[in-house]
């Protein structure tokens, strides 16, 4: 594949097919996961408060969902919300850790204060370890 488009497509054109590619990746993993637990496009539809349509527009990848579509869906499917961020490029894949595997897999506390103490664990991560900064930008917040 060239780095060049090819001639009459624009930039914009370019930018559309790769989210389309994006939109059917996120897509098709979402239905995967519905589909291995065993709950209809309807049943997960109404427990992610998402339309039925516009569900089935995501999982063909006519549509890329947002992060609070995405993290609606994750809690419909018993899932980690930063697993769907993860796959739609919303967060970077980090390496596993057994304290941030133990916190996604807790349904006792919600996605939002999972990720505020992840946020925090990584804090304190980087203070122990600034090696592991992989944003140096957030050096000046101190």
């Amino acid at each position: 594949m060239s780095d060049e488009t090819p001639a009459g497509d624009s930039a914009g054109d370019v930018a559309a097919r790769v989210v389309s590619s994006a939109a059917q990746d996120i897509g098709s993993f979402i239905k995967s996961q519905r589909e291995a637990a065993q709950v209809s496009l309807r049943q997960l539809s109404q427990l992610a408060g998402v339309s039925n349509p516009y569900l089935s527009q995501i999982e063909r990848g006519l549509r890329k969902p947002s992060a609070e579509v995405l993290g609606q869906i994750a809690k419909g499917l018993r899932v980690s919300a930063e697993v769907l961020y993860m796959r739609a490029g919303f967060l970077e894949d980090r390496p596993a850790s057994p304290v941030r595997d133990a916190l996604l897999s807790d349904t006792s506390v919600t996605e939002r204060q999972k990720q505020v103490l992840l946020e925090i664990y990584e804090s304190f991560r980087r203070e122990n370890n600034p090696r592991l900064d992989p944003q140096p930008e957030k050096e000046n917040q101190e």
